[in-house]
């Protein structure tokens, strides 16, 4: 009796061990307010169907940056604030591929996970310490730093600098 006992105790924890883990591994918390982001595609990590959704407070705790660049379309040098795409990248589990920007107009460009580097762009949500409203190319903007790197002082780079943006699409190779 003492041995099925601990059989059944034993078969009980490995079972609970194991269904906790992919939660664990693979859910994000649920958006509070509003949502600013989609994400869709091949990611392994998500909070609603086949999307992982975020609101402005989701993004914040994933480990803000900011810094100050210049831009083509902003007069002087401005300071933003935001999420560095590889830390996005990462938290959802993706690897490979291409990611499908999409604004609220649907203009919409394609960034290579090639880009997703420690010190390059951000999905930035703050500028000059304030969100940014629609009207003013938020909620969020994709901003390189483009005064740190000359590699992202060119026309390739500018035209993936998309705003407005809502929604990404992660592709695999």
């Amino acid at each position: 009796m003492l041995i099925l006992i601990k059989a059944i105790g034993r078969a009980v924890a490995l079972g609970a061990l194991l269904s906790a883990a992919p939660l664990a591994a693979k859910d994000l918390p649920t958006p509070k307010g509003e949502v600013i982001l989609t994400v869709t595609g091949d990611i392994g990590a998500k909070n609603q169907g086949d999307s992982a959704v975020f609101d402005f407070d989701m993004l914040r705790q994933m480990g803000e940056v900011t810094f100050a660049t210049s831009t083509p379309w902003t007069d002087g040098v401005q300071e933003f604030t935001g999420i560095p795409l590889n830390v996005l990248t990462k938290e959802l589990g993706v690897t490979e591929g291409t990611i499908k920007a999409t604004a609220i107009n649907d203009y919409a460009i394609e960034i290579p996970l090639s880009d997703a580097v420690e010190g390059g762009p951000i999905l930035a949500y703050m500028q000059n310490g304030k969100p940014m409203s629609v009207r003013d190319k938020g909620p969020i903007w994709v901003v390189y730093p483009y005064d740190l790197d000359q590699d992202y002082q060119a026309e390739l780079i500018y035209s993936r600098s998309i705003w407005q943006l809502v929604r990404l699409d992660v592709a695999a190779d």
